[in-house]
């Protein structure tokens, strides 16, 4: 049975401690001129600012196409929306009808308007920000805890805890097909071409399938333990994935080869993002640390600090903006600070 990313604790990935190195992770031998240009900017631009924006844990944050907005979902069973403006986010919008907890939620490929939320309460929404109204809702057969919007815009799919995949028509809000799998299904992306569908599943493999056929095309051996998450760069050259056993591995896109791994996280690798180059890879966990290396050489580039586990993060489509979450108030952290509030790295330090 899949579970929700951000549900996972080292325990229940069966990890408990420090990750080790990996044989093909290299070292290279000096920063290159994108990595020192870059911590030269962050040197200047290193703040992290904070603003409220649910009641409870922040499940998933978001980038619009555009990159003028910010989306949240939360165990709060809403999502909310901001405006970028300059150096802060100004809340527009708390969006609300779902019944149980927002998981996952994405933007239309093309269209900034539209964004689309996965919840526990076996129902997918379609939003659109223009009338902050519910557009759609879709019911499904189970527990939603992934989604994903193909690159073309035409297609949803949403994944559940019974590893059951639906890919829904984004126009009619039709099913197309469904997919039982035999595997637990953690988290699910096309890649940027639109014709092949990646799976990342708990006995650490990807698997490929044909789109829109749905046939197997491969299934790779990533990682000794579960396969958490997936991203792809915005280049179309590399895929990267996140696993339990605290790596993320880099892979060709064309070749489907591991290029190099990503070894300075101690815990299970929960969420991924590329920057808007494809330059940067930003990778979270329950360190209390983002990692942000270089993506060809795997280089550290920066560590953005963070006060308790990171849930999802999320590089801005056009500048170097990280928006992140963490878990914020649970107890065994601090509890005088605010649950709910989505994070901004990367503003200006005299802002």
């Amino acid at each position: 049975m899949a579970v929700p990313t951000a549900a996972m604790g080292p325990s229940a990935l069966g990890q408990s401690g420090p990750g080790s190195m990996a044989p093909w992770c290299s070292v290279s031998s000096g920063p290159s001129r994108y990595v020192l240009g870059m911590q030269e900017l962050f040197r200047g631009h290193s703040k992290t600012r904070e603003f409220p924006a649910h009641s409870a844990k922040v499940h998933s944050v978001a980038w619009s196409c555009d990159g003028r907005r910010l989306a949240s979902g939360s165990f709060d069973k809403t999502a909310s929306v901001f405006l970028l403006e300059k150096d802060r986010l100004a809340k527009e919008n708390n969006y609300r009808g779902h019944g149980d907890s927002v998981d996952q939620l994405c933007w239309h490929p093309s269209n900034p308007d539209l964004f689309v939320t996965a919840s526990g309460d076996k129902t997918i929404r379609i939003w659109d920000v223009r009338t902050t109204k519910c557009i759609a809702t879709v019911n499904t057969k189970g527990e939603n805890i992934n989604i994903c919007w193909s690159p073309d815009g035409q297609t949803i799919a949403v994944g559940n805890k019974d590893d059951v995949v639906t890919f829904i028509d984004a126009k009619t809000h039709r099913s197309k097909a469904e997919e039982q799998f035999k595997f637990e299904v953690n988290e699910i992306s096309w890649n940027n071409d639109n014709n092949m569908f990646f799976l990342t599943n708990g006995n650490g493999c990807i698997n490929i399938l044909s789109y829109p056929e749905l046939k197997p095309v491969q299934s790779i051996n990533a990682h000794p333990s579960n396969c958490i998450c997936i991203k792809f760069d915005p280049m179309g050259k590399y895929f990267a994935t996140g696993s339990a056993d605290a790596l993320v591995s880099l892979w060709d896109v064309d070749e489907l080869v591991c290029v190099r791994c990503f070894s300075r996280l101690d815990w299970p690798v929960r969420t991924l993002s590329f920057s808007h180059d494809g330059k940067m890879l930003a990778s979270a966990s329950e360190d209390h640390f983002i990692d942000i290396a270089e993506v060809e050489t795997g280089d550290k580039l920066w560590e953005v600090q963070c006060e308790s586990p990171t849930f999802t993060v999320a590089w801005h489509p056009k500048r170097p903006l990280l928006a992140f979450a963490c878990d914020d108030k649970d107890g065994k952290y601090d509890s005088s600070r605010e649950a709910g509030t989505v994070k901004l790295f990367g503003l200006p330090n005299d802002s």
